[in-house]
């Protein structure tokens, strides 16, 4: 008996080792070797990979090679600076090209109705490869932002409601305070005889504060700490991105991991105490909901799916991932978008002035306000050129879960849609010979072409806070350009480089005068 028992346990450890065998063969070799060969069949072809690590060893040393030095004037064309790769491997493959990051196949693709349809009709059926969400994992977790099919569509819908409506008109006094606060920190040093200011500080401190009292509302002095762990997770995240993610590897106690570990421990226990305090007035009958934030929403979701047991519940995990993927989309993003936008005001005077000029007619000199946001065209018109240029994303990777057909294309299960978003926008068969040029005038048109402007995405996975950026970029830089002018500084190096975003490496510093009453 006892040696059927032994002879069973054997040949199901047996099964259990050869299945394993199989699937680290079809990951490693099988799939990505099938891919391969579907593409070349359809006539795409790219770099050679290298065994295991692909091509991320060529992109690395690349980037390394054109990053590495300031540009010597401002230029905005920065395509051949941050994507090396695409231009090198689009001159020799063509703008269909395939190319490896470690055993993941990716499609570069750049043909605007193909993205359009991919990005609008597939969204279902495609989303964040194993890699990406892996990459993420101890930085926003599996939050919306990196959930897919089923968990992103019920996460989607818990969150959508934070940024409409009558809920999203009420952050614009949290906005326009916290704007009145940053404005007054810049005259006191003003008044100590400096001119110069590095603005990125200022408008990454100012989006924290707003995204802090958004989030957490009273406790957003507690979720000022929150954001300073995170933007160090986020710079040690952002260095794993550039290597290949080995399963398990997360597991090593390496120096690394380590670091990772008690960043990700320590965040998590910030947001602990918070959700407590919530609870804790819940319970003592200090208060009948866990609030009308971004916390509190999720937390009365979580709650009452708890209490009715019907339909698919979050739990504290995912309310904390959410917490996070919201507090680095939430201000990451529009500290960004306003930093490059001042660097473009500052070196156009000429756009300056027509700004503030329509801020001046539209607002009679005070502070905006909301049905007057939707007057200021030309401050519109400057901030889509800001994003145009200086994308937050600049690249849109893509994986599809099931075979699919794009236009004359045959897509196989797990190969990544790649689409080099800042790349398309410095197109100059999309948008003319000046694309490399600071030039609002491009948007006084409405008829924009599909798939060529794509800032916050598009089709039903586009960034759900893209309405929230736009309302909080418009006033903060009404209220800017209502007090101060400014030109950029002669200390200030033009070195755009990525670090999940594309950031200033040295910052922007800008000369700022007050101007009269």
């Amino acid at each position: 008996m006892a040696m059927v028992v032994f002879t069973i346990f054997i040949a199901i450890l047996v099964t259990m080792l050869l299945k394993l065998v199989y699937e680290t063969l079809s990951c490693y070799w099988l799939t990505p070797l099938r891919i391969n060969k579907i593409m070349e069949m359809q006539g795409i072809h790219g770099p050679k990979p290298c065994f295991f690590t692909g091509n991320i060893l060529d992109m690395s040393s690349l980037v390394s090679k054109t990053t590495s030095k300031d540009m010597k004037t401002i230029s905005h064309d920065i395509v051949g600076r941050l994507l090396p790769h695409f231009l090198l491997w689009s001159t020799q493959y063509g703008n269909r090209f395939l190319y490896w990051n470690g055993i993941e196949p990716r499609l570069c693709l750049t043909e605007t109705e193909l993205i359009k349809e991919f990005l609008s009709k597939y969204s279902t059926v495609s989303g964040k490869s194993w890699q990406q969400r892996q990459g993420s994992k101890n930085f926003i977790g599996e939050g919306v932002l990196m959930a897919n099919g089923e968990d992103w569509y019920h996460q989607r819908h818990i969150v959508a409601p934070a940024f409409l409506g009558d809920r999203l008109k009420g952050y614009a006094g949290n906005m326009v305070e916290c704007t009145k606060e940053m404005l007054q920190s810049i005259e006191k040093v003003l008044e100590f005889g400096e001119s110069e200011v590095e603005i990125g500080e200022y408008m990454t401190k100012l989006t924290a504060d707003i995204i802090s009292r958004t989030e957490f509302g009273t406790s957003y002095q507690k979720g000022k700490k929150i954001f300073h762990l995170l933007t160090v997770l986020q710079s040690r995240c952002a260095q794993a991105s550039r290597h290949l993610c080995i399963p398990g590897s997360r597991y090593f106690p390496s120096k690394y991991n380590r670091e990772i570990k008690s960043l990700k421990m320590e965040v998590e226990r910030l947001l602990m105490e918070i959700i407590q305090s919530r609870k804790d007035c819940v319970e003592i009958g200090r208060s009948n909901c866990y609030g009308n934030d971004l916390l509190g929403m999720l937390l009365n979701e979580m709650m009452e799916k708890k209490k009715r047991g019907n339909g698919k519940s979050i739990n504290l995990q995912l309310v904390m991932d959410e917490c996070k993927t919201f507090f680095f989309a939430g201000h990451e993003t529009s500290a960004l978008l306003l930093t490059w936008t001042v660097m473009l005001l500052a070196t156009n005077p000429i756009w300056q002035h027509k700004v503030r000029d329509e801020v001046k007619r539209v607002c009679n000199g005070g502070i905006p306000s909301l049905h007057q946001l939707s007057k200021l065209t030309l401050l519109h018109m400057v901030i889509n050129e800001s994003l145009r240029l200086y994308p937050p994303a600049s690249v849109l990777p893509r994986m599809a879960f099931e075979d699919i057909m794009l236009g004359d294309l045959y897509i196989p299960k797990g190969l990544s849609i790649w689409i080099p978003v800042l790349a398309i926008h410095h197109s100059q068969k999309l948008w003319g010979k000046d694309a490399n040029e600071f030039n609002p005038e491009r948007f006084t048109s409405k008829s924009f072409i599909p798939g060529r402007f794509l800032p916050f995405a598009s089709g039903p996975r586009n960034c759900v806070g893209q309405t929230f950026a736009l309302m909080e970029a418009k006033i903060i830089l009404a209220m800017l350009v209502s007090k101060f002018s400014f030109t950029i500084s002669e200390n200030y190096r033009h070195a755009p480089v990525v670090v999940l975003t594309i950031k200033p490496k040295y910052g922007v510093q800008v000369c700022m005068k007050p101007l009269e009453p």
